[in-house]
């Protein structure tokens, strides 16, 4: 096959990617499940995220992957700092442009192009989202870049061991390749090396992956009690099968198998 051919599969395999998962994270069906922020820890680990930035009043952030813009409105009214959000959905850059905070604006765009100038940012912020993202090699890239010289880096992600994955979460994850891309932290931090960021701090925070994990068992157990009595109708969603991988995804939490890991770095002078 012509290197051009592989070319233009490669970036239409890529973009289906970002599709699916922007689709996925503006799902009614999803936020029922996650909640708002989309991702573990919710607004007290963005907060402490913000904390060891070191944000504050005079910060310019960018928040790649920003959703709804539920981070962004955390970091802005616990720093006062003025953020701008990129997101590849644009159902969820409208909602965050609806809600008009003063400090934050939002704009559709593809983390692995970000559409400003060199040194535009004093931090930047990605949370949850760093796995989903195909080329992560140009998103990391395209985060330093942005950053002015000693600017900050702070990510919040899922962390995997792909090849310690249960059969019954590998099928899932291959469904829900945005997920199914993560990798262990050790890869994540040479990737980012490579783009030029240093002095990383490195935190643990599967606990809140846990608690996640727990909170949706829980909505399912909920879903399931409520369908035996005939007080919803669930259309078709098999909700055994779907406790059962809960289960087995806190399993997995608790073997290191998967994980959640606070990322911090520094654009290098």
């Amino acid at each position: 096959m012509p290197a051009a051919d592989e070319d233009v599969r490669s970036a239409a395999a890529a973009a289906e990617v970002k599709a699916c998962c922007a689709a996925i994270y503006q799902s009614d069906y999803v936020r029922l499940l996650l909640g708002d922020s989309l991702h573990p820890g919710g607004a007290e680990l963005t907060r402490h995220l913000g904390e060891q930035l070191g944000l504050g009043p005079a910060d310019h952030v960018l928040d790649v992957a920003s959703g709804a813009g539920t981070s962004a409105f955390v970091l802005a009214d616990t720093f006062g700092c003025r953020v701008t959000g990129v997101e590849y959905g644009a159902g969820n850059v409208a909602e965050a442009n609806a809600r008009t905070h003063p400090l934050c604006e939002f704009h559709q765009a593809d983390a692995e192009r970000l559409p400003f100038e060199e040194g535009s940012f004093d931090a930047v912020i990605s949370e949850c989202a760093f796995c989903i993202f195909p080329d992560k090699p140009a998103a990391a890239a395209e985060m330093f870049r942005v950053l002015r010289p000693g600017g900050r880096l702070g990510l919040t992600d899922i962390t995997l061991q792909p090849e310690r994955v249960p059969e019954g979460l590998r099928n899932l994850l291959g469904v829900v390749a945005c997920i199914g891309d993560a990798r262990p932290v050790a890869e994540y931090r040479q990737i980012l090396g490579r783009a030029g960021f240093v002095d990383f701090v490195e935190e643990d925070q599967s606990r809140h992956l846990s608690a996640m994990v727990q909170d949706i068992k829980k909505k399912i157990d909920l879903a399931r009690l409520a369908a035996a009595i005939k007080q919803i109708d669930v259309g078709g969603v098999d909700l055994d099968a779907a406790r059962q991988m809960a289960l087995q995804a806190r399993q997995t939490i608790e073997d290191g198998v998967a994980g959640y890991v606070l990322l911090a770095a520094k654009k290098r002078l």
